[in-house]
């Protein structure tokens, strides 16, 4: 099963990760490093909705309803071309929204702080990347059958160590929750600016690696 990062290692995530650079007028390397990790924490928070039924049973419908199949993957060029629509910037606002709540503002400012892109940019590319991602999610569920909260799970935690070692892997468990406490949106602000609660030690060499630094 592909995982997230390999995702943007592929054809369609150079595609993604070029058109999101043209779309808000920063530079591919930057765009590319915010998407690195930005990527892993929506899935990490959808895997953390997901725990709940109610949170299962509404990311399943989506993914085998309107993002099924991962179609919008098939036309990348000619999403890009021209300016992304509106109605798939709403949509990834509406997914944002979702999945991160109240704390979608922090996660932005956090990822500006280490990016040094400004939040207004980083909320256009997270509002092109979240429907993709779920296209992305929508045609991993459908090659793998998955169709109960079990599976979808399984599905969302193979993707996000997927293509990794077990180190890596255990690097973005600790990002994604740093001191335990299952709050993953509260420590990834702390995490990316070095005053959060748990060890920098891992969580450095994290970041480091999904920035290339």
């Amino acid at each position: 099963m592909s995982g997230i990062l390999d995702l943007l290692n592929s054809p369609i995530g150079k595609q993604l990760i070029n058109g999101v650079s043209q779309q808000t007028g920063q530079p591919a390397d930057k765009t590319s490093g915010l998407l690195s990790m930005a990527m892993p924490v929506l899935m990490g928070a959808m895997q953390r909705n997901a725990a709940t039924p109610d949170g299962a049973a509404g990311l399943l419908g989506a993914l085998s309803g309107k993002h099924g199949n991962g179609g919008i993957l098939d036309n990348l060029g000619g999403l890009f071309e021209g300016g992304v629509d509106d109605n798939v910037k709403q949509d990834g606002a509406g997914i944002l929204n979702h999945i991160l709540g109240s704390k979608q503002a922090g996660v932005e400012n956090a990822l500006s702080q280490k990016t040094g892109m400004d939040t207004g940019s980083i909320g256009n590319v997270l509002k092109v990347a979240a429907p993709i991602l779920m296209g992305f999610l929508g045609k991993q569920a459908s090659q793998n059958n998955v169709t109960d909260a079990n599976g979808l799970s399984s599905m969302l935690g193979g993707m996000l160590g997927g293509g990794t070692g077990s180190k890596q892997q255990s690097l973005i468990e600790s990002f994604l929750d740093a001191d335990g406490d299952g709050s993953i949106l509260d420590d990834v602000a702390g995490m990316v600016l070095g005053g959060g609660k748990g060890s920098s030690g891992g969580i450095g060499g994290l970041l480091g690696g999904l920035f290339g630094k």
